[in-house]
């Protein structure tokens, strides 16, 4: 069976992703992504025009990937608000174990590029329309459903953005990281249930 070539748009991209994530917008030049790449810098230039519509189109597949599979979770309005939690815990692990540094990549740079991130998630419209607010609201009446959900982000995204300091005091070696990793992934759903129960 035969091995479909990547396309050249798709190796830029993989490049970009790849750089853009080791040295940031402002440390990256083009030509080190079409080093990266393995092409040369006017077949680049051809491609994306300037490294600001590169990262942009880095940045959407980037934020894409960290919520467009949590997006559906949390708006079904077929599934219980427990349903909703155990099976979001399992997708942003799932996530954010491939991917370790995509927090930390978006977060810095939504903020040194000033980005607008509802030009790549409509976030109002999600957050209108996800059930699982009602569902939080339903069940906890007398508090505000997004300490519930600032929290349970915080649970499982915080790890992954605290991984260099944690690995750079040797607090914790790639092989303990993943075993806590592991830990959290089952004690989030049954922390959070508990503040939603108590």
């Amino acid at each position: 069976m035969e091995t479909q070539e990547i396309s050249t748009e798709d190796k830029i991209l993989l490049a970009a992703s790849k750089v853009f994530n080791e040295k940031g917008f402002s440390g990256t030049r083009t030509r080190d992504i079409a080093d990266e790449a393995g092409i040369n810098l006017a077949l680049l230039n051809y491609y994306f025009r300037s490294k600001e519509k590169l990262f942009e189109q880095v940045m959407k597949v980037k934020i894409v990937l960290l919520f467009g599979q949590i997006i559906p979770i949390v708006t079904n309005q077929k599934t219980s608000l427990d349903e909703k939690i155990d099976l979001a815990t399992e997708k942003y692990f799932e996530i954010l174990s491939k991917n370790p540094n995509l927090p930390l990549f978006i977060i810095s740079e939504i903020q040194k590029k000033n980005s607008d991130i509802t030009t790549y998630l409509p976030i109002e419209k999600v957050v209108k329309d996800a059930h699982i607010i009602k569902q939080i609201q339903e069940r906890k009446p007398d508090a505000n459903p997004f300490h519930f959900l600032i929290n349970y982000l915080s649970m499982t995204v915080f790890p992954f953005v605290a991984r260099p300091i944690l690995n750079g005091f040797n607090v914790m070696n790639e092989v303990e990281f993943k075993t806590f990793v592991n830990e959290r992934r089952k004690l989030i759903p049954v922390w959070i249930k508990a503040m939603l129960d108590s």
